[in-house]
């Protein structure tokens, strides 16, 4: 059986038990709930003498309604470490813990459930299904968790990105703004904890990036949901609560929009 509890961290390294889907009020302290948890994660891809340490040791931490943003160089492991909390990559060693549900620990039928019901997924090439029309993509979450309403939330979805006009055009019908609003009401329509995003902006050009981080962020602060997002962009990286750098497989670094903010000023 599941406890539903979870340790934080109390004054003097103390352990306190708490309800892991609550916040923790102590005296004026508010401990907000934590949806990614990530400790001593490890993975390495490939065999022998190709092999890489692709994650070393990663210990994260992100709160509920929080924005993330992760970066570093190419070949970094900022992917590898979004497509693991996707639950899209398996971990050799440590925990990765997504609202709750222990994803390094589930067998693939439930590691999809969890996805499909926790965690929205956004990829820099849309990854939208070339013979299913706007309207039936954004369906596809729902009807694999068997909701009735499907078609009706997709549609309501769609008209909330701003493509309404475009719910029976196919992905070759529409331009590659149109087809990352797309893939984000997808992300959306299942109304998940967790919204994880891979170089959303990276196949568009500057004004549409614009538009859609804009989206982005808009509906992340609607739904109250987490964001976590991987970019080159440090404008883009810079609109998120907290920075993430990573190196090396390593997390080299990590501070929140007011320091960053900061370090402008007095530049």
């Amino acid at each position: 059986m599941q406890s539903d509890l979870s340790l934080v961290s109390g004054p003097f390294g103390k352990a306190l038990r708490r309800p892991a889907d609550r916040n923790l009020n102590i005296g004026s302290l508010t401990v907000a709930e934590t949806i990614v948890e990530l400790n001593a994660a490890e993975l390495t891809l490939g065999s022998g003498a190709s092999s890489v340490k692709v994650l070393n040791g990663i210990d994260l931490r992100v709160a509920k309604g929080e924005s993330v943003g992760i970066v570093g160089p190419s070949g970094s492991g900022k992917s590898t470490l979004l497509m693991v909390v996707a639950g899209l990559e398996r971990l050799d060693r440590g925990e990765v813990i997504v609202a709750g549900s222990p994803l390094h620990r589930l067998a693939e039928d439930d590691l999809a459930a969890v996805r499909g019901r926790s965690i929205g997924i956004v990829f820099q090439s849309f990854h939208l299904i070339p013979n299913m029309t706007a309207l039936e993509n954004v369906a596809v979450p729902l009807e694999l968790a068997g909701i009735r309403d499907a078609f009706d939330r997709a549609r309501d979805e769609l008209v909330a990105v701003g493509l309404g006009e475009r719910l029976s055009h196919f992905p070759g019908q529409l331009s590659g703004g149109e087809q990352q609003r797309v893939a984000i009401a997808r992300a959306l329509v299942p109304e998940p904890a967790l919204i994880v995003a891979d170089e959303p902006t990276g196949n568009l050009d500057a004004d549409t990036g614009r538009q859609i981080a804009d989206l982005l962020f808009a509906k992340q602060a609607e739904r109250g949901a987490t964001l976590l997002l991987v970019t080159h962009d440090e404008k883009l990286a810079a609109r998120c609560d907290r920075q993430v750098a990573v190196r090396s497989g390593r997390i080299v670094g990590d501070r929140g929009r007011s320091a960053v903010e900061g370090e402008k000023a007095l530049a």
